[in-house]
Order: C-alpha cells, then sequence, then structure tokens
C-alpha cells in the first residue's frame, strides 16, 4: 500500500509543468485571443511577445498586472518538459532541422491532453469507493503512459478522441460510485449553465458538476465535499469559505481561475493559489 502511494505521487510530481525542463511551448506553440485573459492576440507557432530567448517569460511576476492572466492559470500538466526532454531528446525548437519546431507545436497539445487523461486517471485509483473499477483504471493508466512515450509521428496519428473517450467511460463510472456514499440527495447539475448562479452555502456534496459552467457564480461557504468537478468551468467563481475536501477531478488551473480565501478548504493534492491572499 505505501509502495502503491509513493509510486502515485512520483506519478503525480511528473504531471505538473516543470518550466525549467522546457522550451517555453506553450509560450509558442498555442494561440490566444485580445480578452479579458490576454492584452494581445498571438497565432499558434508564434512567440509570444514576452518569451525571452533562455525560454522563461519576461513578466512572469507581473503576469495578471499586465493582462496576461490566462498564463497564470494554465497548466501543460508536464507536457511541456515530456515534450522538450523525452519526445524530441532536448533539442529546443530554435535549432532544430527544417520542420522540427512546427512538429514539436503540433505534438505538444497531443500530449498535454494525455497528461490531463493521466492526471484524472491517477486520482480515480485514489477513490476507494471506485475499487471495482480500479484494474480497469490500472490497465488504461498504463496504456495511456505508453501513449506519451510514442514517437513524433505516433503521436500526430493518435486518435486522441477516442481515447479519450475509452478514459472517460471509466471516470464516469468512478465517479458514480465514489458518489454513491455519500448521505442526502445528490445534487445532478452535470453540463448546467451556472453562470453568476447564487449557491452561497449551498449543499453541493456529492453533486454531478461535471462540465458545469460556474462562471461567476457565488459559492461563498459552499459544500463541495465529495463533488465530480471534472471539466468544470470556475473562472471568477467565489471559493471563499467554501469546502472542496474530497472534491474529486479539481485540477490546479480551475483553482487558480477563481476566487478564494485561506478559508477555503482544498483537497490535499492541490495547492492555494498565490493570487488569493495576495491580492489581484
Amino acid at each position: 500500500m505505501l509502495n502503491a502511494m509513493r509510486e502515485r505521487e512520483a506519478g503525480r510530481t511528473a504531471l505538473r509543468g516543470d518550466c525549467e525542463r522546457c522550451f517555453g511551448l506553450c509560450c509558442v506553440a498555442l494561440p490566444f485571443a485580445r480578452s479579458a485573459d490576454f492584452a494581445v492576440t498571438k497565432d499558434a507557432g508564434t512567440p509570444c511577445r514576452n518569451l525571452r530567448e533562455d525560454s522563461r517569460c519576461g513578466i512572469h511576476t507581473r503576469l495578471r498586472q499586465e493582462g496576461f492572466t490566462g498564463c497564470t492559470v494554465y497548466d501543460c500538466f508536464g507536457a511541456g518538459q515530456q515534450v522538450s526532454q523525452v519526445t524530441f531528446g532536448g533539442q529546443d525548437w530554435r535549432t532544430g532541422p527544417p520542420g522540427h519546431a512546427r512538429r514539436m507545436f503540433d505534438v505538444f497539445p497531443v500530449v498535454r491532453h494525455l497528461h490531463e487523461l493521466l492526471w484524472y486517471l491517477t486520482e480515480a485509483l485514489e477513490l476507494p469507493a471506485a475499487r471495482p473499477v480500479h484494474a480497469d483504471l490500472r490497465r488504461l493508466l498504463a496504456e495511456t503512459r505508453r501513449l506519451t512515450e510514442g514517437t513524433p509521428g505516433e503521436l500526430a496519428a493518435l486518435d486522441l478522441a477516442a481515447h479519450r473517450q475509452r478514459v472517460n467511460v471509466l471516470l464516469l463510472r468512478s465517479s458514480e460510485l465514489a458518489r454513491a456514499g455519500t448521505r442526502g440527495k445528490k445534487k445532478n447539475r452535470r453540463n448546467a449553465d451556472l453562470m453568476g448562479a447564487r449557491l452561497k452555502g449551498a449543499d453541493l456534496r456529492g453533486a454531478d458538476l461535471r462540465g458545469a459552467c460556474l462562471i461567476a457564480a457565488d459559492l461563498t461557504g459552499a459544500d463541495l465535499r465529495g463533488a465530480d468537478l471534472i471539466g468544470a468551468d470556475l473562472r471568477d467563481a467565489d471559493l471563499t469559505d467554501a469546502d472542496l475536501t474530497g472534491a474529486f477531478f479539481l485540477t490546479q488551473p480551475q483553482l487558480t481561475a477563481a476566487r478564494g480565501s485561506a478559508g477555503t478548504r482544498l483537497p490535499a493534492s492541490l495547492g492555494r493559489p498565490v493570487h488569493w491572499t495576495a491580492g489581484p
């Protein structure tokens, strides 16, 4: 049991971005449009104007003040260092042969999606109630890991949608098993439009909030213990003093996009966003 826990924690560590081992791929490969999240528009494959030659961000400590909030909530789940150091053997997109950069940029989003699935599968294996599907989860976890180790050509040809669907079937079953033990009536808010909803102090224990739109929702003091939050949009949602302990399939980007406080209770695997206590 102890070895299994250590293995899962090591797996989680590999699924956290390590910018020191990446060539700034998220700052080049991905596009963004001028909006509340980004101060400018940038095309895919074009380096961000703030990217330095050493692959570091020139305004990292001032991103929110400079209008790049979207950068502060993004997480590659470790795909940056995987693509930079493993898939392409440590060769920078700036110095590779013709077509090298384009291949890196095409593969990066694929690996990012796979790493996000690894995060969810690892978490599902930590749900005791999901034990009936643990064997299937372990098999799919191992298969997904093998896919991340593929060549650039194999990754580019991968039917990602089909693989995600296979994973989602198991994650959904895991969620059903985990939430079945929650006492009381479990609310189904799957894919619900709850933008700006007044949910202060709401009892959302064991709720299905998969894919729910909770943008700017007031969740102050809400009880979200045991809730499924996979894919829920928490941008600018107020989680002040909310209880998220035991909530699952919640990711760091979702938390960072929300607002919270020192009184917000979080799952052990996630950290409290700096801006919750440091201000905007």
